[in-house]
């Protein structure tokens, strides 16, 4: 009967020992959980870290590609050679430019040569004409203007006279074709391939002329010649024998005027703003004969995709002139409204 009460006692500790065991598992279990979750979040960071330094490589290295590389000595000399390789090359454009402004055109020599047998021609007179002047152009040639042999004869003097028109808005169609056929009769039009004719286009009509009569003819002048003049043709000649062999001529009826800024009015200026404070136009010569000597006419077909246009053909002209050397030469007998005598034109 002693020996129960150790037993009891024995069962009494081992059940202290359990509970006591069970108590000190627990913060082991927590800390284990903890350490769990900071390995893997530390583990992370490091992932991330080693991610943002791959992506910082790549961008490094796109920076080194595209960063400039030091010019080698070699490098720097070929760039001077480039930079003075293209200076060599606008100083032989200018060149080239003031060569063919002073009369040496790629295909004049060729067109000189057949018009008029290697000698230079006297005169180009193109008579501006419309698809509606039939009547008046007859009119011409049974009075001043030759015809058939008689205008050969005149191009045998050096004196090429021809009718200048452009092209129908519709190319081809009857206006086109009766122009075509009447030609083909005549032989003494200057057909502009390359214009509209209509009276709004009349100003671009003078650069077509001008450098279509420079590249079908060498001559000493080129006359413009408006559809409402007959001419002394005799005198006209007489006139420009005078004046051969002077460069820069820009030869008419000088005249100036107020500008028209009506709009409306008969001589309206749209750009009547460009003239001034006064609204006065330039020295210009009037729009019914006008005379250029080659090398003026040679710079209008060298420059006429950038030359200025106004309303009106005499003033668009005359713009032209102030920007370059020419002697203006005012010339009474060119004053086809005048009442004077001695005259080489009259309005028809």
């Amino acid at each position: 009967m002693e020996s129960l009460p150790t037993t009891v006692s024995s069962k009494s500790d081992r059940r202290g020992r359990s509970s006591k065991s069970q108590n000190t598992s627990k913060p082991s279990l927590i800390m284990a959980f903890f350490s769990c979750l900071a390995w893997l979040y530390v583990a992370g960071r490091l992932w991330q870290d080693a991610q943002h330094r791959v992506a910082l490589n790549i961008v490094l290295q796109k920076n080194l590609e595209l960063r400039p590389k030091a010019l080698t000595v070699d490098d720097k000399l070929m760039v001077l050679g480039c930079k003075d390789l293209e200076r060599r090359i606008v100083e032989t454009e200018m060149e080239l430019a003031q060569a063919k402004s002073q009369g040496y055109l790629k295909n004049q020599k060729s067109l000189s040569s057949a018009s008029s047998g290697n000698k230079k021609m006297l005169a180009v007179i193109g008579v501006y004409t419309g698809f509606g002047s039939h009547l008046k152009r007859n009119k011409f040639r049974g009075s001043w203007m030759p015809r058939d042999d008689a205008l050969k004869k005149l191009e045998e003097r050096g004196v090429v006279i021809r009718f200048v028109i452009g092209r129908s808005a519709n190319r081809g169609d009857s206006l086109d074709r009766k122009i075509d056929q009447e030609n083909l009769a005549t032989k003494d039009f200057l057909i502009l391939e390359n214009h509209e004719e209509a009276q709004e286009e009349l100003p671009k009509k003078v650069k077509f002329f001008y450098s279509a009569a420079v590249q079908n003819w060498d001559a000493e002048f080129y006359v413009k010649v408006d559809d409402n003049v007959d001419l002394d043709l005799e005198g006209l000649i007489g006139l420009l024998e005078s004046r051969r062999g002077q460069d820069g001529a820009y030869i008419g009826c000088m005249k100036s005027g107020d500008v028209v800024t009506q709009e409306g009015s008969q001589w309206y200026e749209p750009e009547w703003w460009k003239f001034g404070d006064d609204k006065s136009y330039f020295r210009h010569a009037t729009g019914s004969l006008v005379i250029l000597s080659k090398n003026l006419a040679q710079y209008i077909n060298i420059n006429s995709g950038l030359l200025k246009t106004y309303a009106f053909d005499d003033t668009t002209i005359g713009s032209w002139m102030i920007g370059v050397q020419a002697t203006y030469i005012d010339d009474n007998r060119l004053c086809c409204s005048s009442t004077r005598q001695e005259k080489v034109c009259s309005m028809a």
